[in-house]
């Protein structure tokens, strides 16, 4: 697999890329490799980093189950600046929300698809990412949803 790190408000973040599609975007450092497709990828998260709106449209892949995968499209379909709760993604889904908490924590594209999104009924839930959930509070307030953290 090619990989490509960037460094971000964030942290440094890899991004993977296999058969023409990001597949992975972890908080580490390390990737060096160079395609059109992780250049796209790099410029894409940079110029989030700089301003949300700007959004993404990169071939995803999540290999992973059917389970993660929609979890994962019901977190892509969120828009920019709102939020879900656990507890909605798991109606919509008709599963547990102590699925869908597991769903978030298994995404494999964080930030990309975006797992800070979806709230606990009562506050913030978790955030497996680096830095936690201060790392989702900086998150949400970067796409101007930090209001509702209130």
């Amino acid at each position: 697999m090619l990989k490509k790190t960037v460094d971000t408000p964030t942290g440094p973040m890899t991004l993977t890329e296999k058969d023409g599609a990001i597949v992975r975007a972890e908080w580490e450092s390390g990737g060096t490799d160079d395609t059109p497709l992780l250049r796209e990828a790099a410029a894409q998260l940079v110029a989030y980093f700089d301003d949300p709106a700007q959004g993404f449209d990169l071939p995803l892949k999540v290999e992973a189950s059917e389970f993660q995968q929609r979890v994962c499209d019901a977190m892509l379909a969120i828009p920019l600046g709102e939020t879900r709760t656990y507890g909605e993604l798991s109606k919509d889904l008709g599963v547990p929300a102590q699925a869908i908490g597991q769903g978030c924590g298994g995404n494999p594209i964080p930030v990309i698809i975006p797992c800070h999104r979806v709230l606990g009924a009562n506050g913030l839930g978790g955030f497996s990412g680096l830095g936690g959930v201060e790392t989702k509070v900086w998150l949400l307030k970067h796409e101007r949803a930090g209001g509702l953290l209130i």
